[in-house]
């Protein structure tokens, strides 16, 4: 066997995550007047009344906050999931304490529009990004896009790291995410803590603690057009896509907000029924036809040449 094409091994024994969505994500930007105005004007969201001094909280209606914005260098300061229920968090809280993980007490501000009692823990990846778990939000303005104006809700983050392996052994074996699909060097994969195909991915970018990429869904395809000639209309370069990528099948355009940070649109994003049927992890070849079944163009921002 060619040792550069190295599988990921995952342990199908340890409780595994259902039900569990993104719920929210944090930057450090220098900007944070000029960011907060991107987002408003270009991602149809509100400013929510109830933010901390020095940080800026912007999400859709009155329900949980999107996106945490406060200033200095730009760095991910945190990305966050939610879970359905209490027992979730208690369970995930005894697996990383079992692998003597420090768990803390998620801040109860994160916590805004708490369904019931809110219940949430915080703890480091091997990569020292800092994740938050919680029970319930209320979502209220999710789902209720017009075409072309703002997306339906945020759908997945995916992160750099140095050591793509370690990272996907620690959220598979130990936070409970099921392994969809992943490059078959082990440079690229995507997990998943609900129906869709991916919640979260890790890439190799050669540095640990930096955000890849965050997504938004949209409807379906006609709403790509709408976004395109809105972003246009509105300054803002279309720097990937549209395309289809291969892991997830999803169709995709890529933009960039004033701090750098790359934000994807994304569409009919494959399901996994895992009550259903029982998955294994498929291996793509590591080349850009895999990352864009469309003629395999290549992100601005990332390098996926066949060593990648």
């Amino acid at each position: 066997m060619n040792n550069n094409r190295l599988l990921i091994d995952t342990n199908p024994s340890q409780q595994k995550l259902s039900g569990t969505r993104v719920s929210h994500i944090g930057f450090r930007v220098p900007d944070i007047e000029a960011t907060t105005v991107f987002y408003q004007r270009v991602l149809g969201m509100a400013v929510h009344e109830n933010s901390l001094e020095g940080v800026v909280r912007l999400g859709w209606g009155s329900g949980h906050h999107v996106i945490e914005l406060t200033s200095g260098k730009y760095a991910l300061t945190h990305f966050g999931f939610e879970t359905q229920d209490s027992e979730s968090i208690n369970a995930l809280q005894s697996r990383l304490e079992d692998a003597n993980v420090v768990v803390r007490a998620l801040d109860a501000a994160y916590m805004d529009a708490a369904v019931g009692d809110p219940q949430g823990i915080e703890f480091e990846d091997p990569d020292g990004n800092r994740v938050h778990f919680h029970t319930a939000m209320d979502h209220l303005g999710e789902h209720q896009a017009d075409i072309g104006r703002r997306p339906i809700r945020f759908q997945h983050t995916t992160v750099g790291s140095d050591d793509v392996k370690r990272m996907v052994a620690f959220y598979a074996n130990i936070v409970g995410f099921s392994l969809s699909d992943q490059l078959s060097n082990g440079n690229f994969a995507w997990l998943r803590s609900d129906r869709d195909h991916h919640t979260l991915a890790v890439v190799d970018i050669g540095m640990r603690g930096q955000l890849d990429h965050y997504s938004f869904d949209l409807s379906e395809w006609e709403d790509f057009k709408q976004w395109c000639d809105r972003l246009t209309d509105l300054n803002v370069e279309v720097t990937w896509g549209p395309g289809r990528h291969g892991p997830g099948n999803n169709l995709f355009v890529f933009f960039d907000d004033p701090a750098g940070t790359h934000i994807e649109l994304s569409a009919e994003m494959e399901k996994f029924h895992d009550d259903l049927v029982t998955y294994v992890p498929r291996l793509w070849e590591p080349t850009p036809r895999s990352v864009n079944l469309w003629g395999g163009q290549l992100s601005k921002f990332r390098k996926m040449a066949k060593e990648a």
